[in-house]
């Protein structure tokens, strides 16, 4: 077995885009996804989390709910994820969810204001 104390010395030496690395080899790996994780830690790191903030080229599209127009979401939805209608359905009624994960900045605009249009609230993370 590792040594944990070690892991933990060697870990806290990261640089910040050195543990974003990090984290998507391991969710790669283990085919998990750290989301929760990776936001929480440039907080923990203090002042580090300001630069790795303007830097970022990745976005993901939460649906934070469908603004009373279900039907017109939930097309969208499924015109954006390529999803069926069932699981665009239920993507949309269990708000908030991931629309997109990991897209850049100028497709993540353009997949908030379809949403929007359709009467859906979107947020970029």
């Amino acid at each position: 077995m590792a040594d944990i104390n070690a892991l933990v010395d060697q870990l806290s030496e990261l640089t910040v885009l050195e543990a974003a690395d990090l984290a998507k080899a391991l969710e790669e790996r283990w085919g998990v996804s750290a989301a929760a994780a990776v936001a929480a830690a440039p907080a923990a790191g203090g002042g580090a989390a300001a630069p790795a903030e303007e830097e970022k080229t990745e976005f993901d599209v939460i649906l934070t709910g469908d603004g009373g127009k279900k039907i017109n979401v939930i097309k969208e939805v499924r015109a954006i994820t390529q999803l069926g209608l069932g699981e665009a359905k239920a993507l949309v009624e269990g708000a908030p969810k991931p629309i997109k994960e990991g897209v850049n900045k100028e497709e993540a605009e353009k997949i908030k204001a379809q949403i929007e249009a359709a009467g859906g609230t979107v947020e970029l993370k």
